[in-house]
């Protein structure tokens, strides 16, 4: 199954279900997300992991409201009933952990910076003063990842523009972020 780039799908639960089976990315970038549903609230679908080629969820083991993948780059994917190919390694687990380490940070600018860096380790590609990102997330998915507003991340990211530490270059869908802020980030050596 292919998806372009910002499209999403919506996944029914799989728990308890032995036909749930395992979603295994082909090619590109996913952003796995459990729906919630508030009551009286509009809180919408939270990110638990970001998955990239060669990586396989077991779907009975997520929300019982159903997950989204959304394509954060031209995603390929493949649905498989068994459960036999998924790997020891689970990619879930570890964004997971990865994700709560960095919401623990006291101060925005740390999150900010310690997501980069994370995004950056697993999918970035280093050109010598810079690491790319092959794509970019929107300032609300930011702001959803690192715990504060919208208005909050885009006055951060601002800042960093201005010391040069990212670049959004036109008409590409790199995000380029400078090699010494990711070094410097905090959890980056844990």
């Amino acid at each position: 199954m292919h998806l372009v780039a910002g499209r999403s799908l919506l996944l029914p639960d799989g728990r308890g279900s032995e036909g749930a089976g395992v979603l295994e990315v082909l090619d590109g970038v996913a952003r796995v997300a459990c729906e919630a549903h508030c009551p009286g609230a509009d809180c919408g679908a939270f990110t638990v992991a970001f998955l990239q080629g060669g990586d396989a969820l077991s779907l009975h083991q997520l929300c019982a409201e159903g997950i989204v993948i959304e394509a954060i780059s031209p995603l390929t994917i493949r649905l498989q009933q068994s459960s036999s190919t998924l790997p020891a390694a689970d990619p879930v687990s570890d964004w997971t952990l990865q994700l709560l380490r960095l919401r623990h940070l006291p101060l925005a600018e740390q999150r900010l910076q310690a997501l980069m860096a994370l995004l950056a380790e697993r999918f970035g590609r280093r050109c010598g003063d810079w690491c790319d990102l092959p794509f970019r997330l929107s300032h609300g998915r930011i702001a959803e990842l690192i715990g504060t507003t919208r208005v909050t991340t885009t006055r951060l990211l601002s800042k960093v523009r201005q010391q040069a530490l990212v670049v959004t270059p036109d008409d590409s869908p790199v995000l380029r972020l400078a090699a010494q802020w990711i070094a410097s980030a905090p959890l980056i050596a844990a």
